[in-house]
């Protein structure tokens, strides 16, 4: 369990890295993420057929890292619709 943490915080800092272009979740959000990532990539991993979901195999692994850039990524468009610009007026 501790192992799968582990890989989950790896996972979610892969694909802060990977996602291109600024970010505006903080660190924690990003590690969160990489933990959800992490459970689906060993939920898929584990439909196939290739191990456990606690289990460390490489399809998981790879599939944990595109799920947490796609949470990454939907998390970001929903914090961005929310934060709003203030206006300048002169």
């Amino acid at each position: 369990m501790i192992g799968f943490i582990i890989a989950g915080l790896v996972i979610g800092a892969l694909a802060r890295l990977i996602k291109p272009g600024r970010q505006n979740l903080g660190i924690i959000a990003t590690l969160l993420l990489g933990l959800v990532g992490s459970v689906i990539g060993g939920v898929v991993a584990s439909l196939l057929g290739t191990g456990d979901i606690f289990e460390l195999n490489v399809l998981g692994f790879i599939v944990a890292v595109v799920a947490a850039v796609a949470l990454i990524g939907v998390a970001e468009s929903m914090t961005g619709r929310r934060r709003r610009t203030p206006t300048r007026r002169f």
